[in-house]
């Protein structure tokens, strides 16, 4: 308890799912949290419990997001731990994406060779929006939230990346290069951050279960055949993971990206 005692943590995305798991857990070790969603109702409601803030921004939109940071000045006056969490999967209202999955499972099932040539059904409109959320809303808000960071005696970034970044697999190359790019802005922001003792690093999540990964669900039985520890994890084990990195406990860990994953993708 009290890990986070007297820190301000902003988190993007944090309305739900690993967001929001990771919110309670701060607030739980003592975090004072802001939690930023799309729709202000959604990011209220999660921040409520916690007695917490909520702010309404689309992290991708670099006026709203200066806005957005502004208020945390005006609002709170400091910002101790940023966690860039929004994200979206490429699979948000797609109901032939499960039907799909079906037919690619019983392929497999029957030995048959299949091609998997989702770039080819990619649009311009489907990369932008999957880097501009990722990659742009990491981007912009650890621009605009560094300004109030370096003010302090330390501090801590962290950047929600995916076991789909480091391993990359087919049907998914927006959302893979997103998390990937997000890797390496991640490591080299914090070379750039360490003079001023703030830490910047990066986690990897492998397959949780969340609203995000519910579209999988014809897939789960294979997926989780392929985890060594023999199941998809909990959005707390996302949560825990960044609760260690917020805290003092990490104060030597920087530029590098942890990846709770069951080891399903073992590395180092």
């Amino acid at each position: 308890m009290n890990r986070l005692e007297g820190k301000v943590a902003l988190i993007t995305g944090g309305a739900r799912g690993l967001g929001e798991a990771m919110a309670k857990k701060f607030h739980e070790e003592g975090a004072h949290v802001i939690i930023n969603d799309l729709d202000l109702t959604a990011a209220k409601r999660a921040a409520k419990p916690l007695q917490g803030h909520a702010i309404a921004a689309d992290v991708s939109n670099s006026e709203q997001v200066k806005l957005m940071f502004e208020e945390v000045g005006d609002t709170v006056g400091r910002l101790d731990i940023l966690v860039n969490n929004a994200g979206v999967s490429g699979m948000e209202n797609n109901p032939e994406a499960e039907e799909e999955m079906k037919t690619r499972i019983e392929a497999m099932e029957a030995g048959e060779v299949i091609h998997n040539d989702a770039i080819f059904n990619t649009t311009d409109e489907q990369w932008d929006r999957m880097i501009d959320v990722h990659m742009r809303g990491t981007f912009l808000c650890c621009r605009e939230g560094l300004k109030q960071m370096i003010s302090l005696p330390t501090a801590s970034v962290i950047n929600i990346a995916s076991v789909m970044g480091t391993l990359g697999k087919p049907g998914g190359v927006s959302y893979c290069a997103a998390k990937s790019g997000i890797m390496g802005f991640t490591r080299a922001l914090a070379h750039e951050m360490a003079t001023r003792n703030i830490r910047v690093n990066a986690i990897a999540p492998g397959w949780i279960e969340t609203d995000m990964t519910e579209p999988l669900k014809i897939m789960r039985p294979m997926l989780e055949s392929q985890i060594p520890l023999g199941a998809f994890g909990k959005p707390d084990d996302i949560a825990w993971s960044a609760v260690y990195l917020a805290s003092d406990e990490a104060k030597y860990l920087t530029g590098q990206v942890i990846s709770p994953n069951g080891g399903w993708y073992m590395s180092q």
